[in-house]
C-alpha cells in the first residue's frame, strides 16, 4: 500500500511540475493593432541600412511608424514603433543603432530577433512584420 501512495504522489508531483513549467512559458502578446502594411524600401536611397547595427524610422506606416534594422549584413527586421506599454500613435519609438526608446515611458527594445524589450516597464515584444529582400537593393515590408 505505501508503494502504491509513493507511486501515485510521484505521478501527482511531476503533474504539477509540468503544468507549472507549462503555464510559465506562455508568451506576452503584443496589443498594438494590426494595420495593413506594405512598404518598399530603396537601399540606394537609405544605404544606411546596408550597414550592420543601423536602423531607420519610417512614419505614417503600420500604427506608430516602423523602424527597420540590420543586425548584419543582409539581415534585417522591421518593426512597428509604437511602444507595447504606450500603445499611442503619437508617441513613437526612437531608434538608436540596435535600441529603441520610449520617450513616453522611458522602455527599451532591442531592434533585433524578437525585439523583447530591455528596461522599462514595458513587458511584451514590438510587433514584427514580414521582410523580404528583393534583388540587392530593395526591401519589402509587409503584413
Amino acid at each position: 500500500m505505501r508503494q502504491l501512495v509513493l507511486k501515485i504522489g510521484k505521478y501527482f508531483f511531476f503533474f504539477i511540475f509540468f503544468l507549472a513549467l507549462n503555464l510559465s512559458c506562455d508568451e506576452i502578446d503584443s496589443q498594438i493593432p494590426d494595420v495593413p502594411v506594405s512598404l518598399t524600401i530603396n537601399l540606394n536611397i537609405y544605404n544606411e541600412l546596408q550597414n550592420p547595427g543601423s536602423s531607420v524610422y519610417f512614419q505614417n506606416v503600420g500604427f506608430g511608424g516602423i523602424i527597420v534594422s540590420c543586425f548584419v549584413e543582409g539581415e534585417y527586421y522591421a518593426y512597428d514603433a509604437a511602444c507595447t506599454h504606450e500603445i499611442n500613435q503619437t508617441c513613437h519609438l526612437e531608434p538608436d543603432g540596435l535600441l529603441a526608446v520610449c520617450p513616453c515611458c522611458e522602455s527599451q527594445f532591442s531592434l533585433f530577433y524578437a525585439a523583447n524589450p530591455t528596461k522599462g516597464p514595458a513587458a511584451a515584444p514590438l510587433k514584427q512584420y514580414n521582410i523580404s529582400l528583393l534583388g540587392n537593393s530593395t526591401l519589402r515590408v509587409y503584413n
